[in-house]
C-alpha cells in the first residue's frame, strides 16, 4: 500500500534583478528583488531513483527564472509574479508552483511582496 504524500521543492531567497516599478526611471535600471519558489514536480519524490533527470532540476529552475525575468519590465510586481509562474509551469513538469517576489522600495518597511500559486492544467 502507498502512503499519499506532498512533495515539494523550495528555493529560499533567490536574488535577481528585473525592471519593474510603475515609472519610467524606476524601469531605467534593474533593481534587487528577492524571490521564493516552491515546486511541486508531477513525479513523485519516491519515484526518482536518483535521477536528475527524474525531477526538478532546481539550478535549472533557478536559471530558467532569471533569464526570463532579464527579458521583463512590468510596471507591477503583481503582473511580474503572475507571469512568471505562468512560465514557469509551461516549462517545468511540476503540478503547482508558488512565486513570492519581494520588492525593497518602502522606507518604512523590510519589503513588499505578492505571492501568486497555480496548478497545472490537466491535458
Amino acid at each position: 500500500m502507498r502512503v499519499c504524500a506532498e512533495h515539494q521543492i523550495h528555493i529560499e531567497h533567490l536574488k535577481v534583478f528585473a525592471r519593474v516599478g510603475v515609472s519610467k526611471a524606476e524601469r531605467s535600471k534593474r533593481q534587487r528583488l528577492v524571490l521564493n519558489l516552491t515546486v511541486w514536480p508531477a513525479r513523485d519524490l519516491r519515484d526518482i531513483k536518483d535521477a536528475v533527470s527524474r525531477t526538478v532540476d532546481y539550478a535549472v529552475l533557478c536559471q530558467e527564472t532569471k533569464t526570463y525575468l532579464s527579458r521583463q519590465s512590468p510596471k507591477l510586481i503583481e503582473t511580474l509574479a503572475e507571469d512568471l509562474t505562468a512560465h514557469l509551469l509551461r516549462r517545468f513538469r511540476v503540478q503547482k508552483i508558488c512565486v513570492e517576489v519581494r520588492k525593497f522600495v518602502l522606507k518604512d518597511a523590510d519589503y513588499a511582496s505578492v505571492t501568486v500559486t497555480r496548478t497545472a492544467s490537466l491535458d
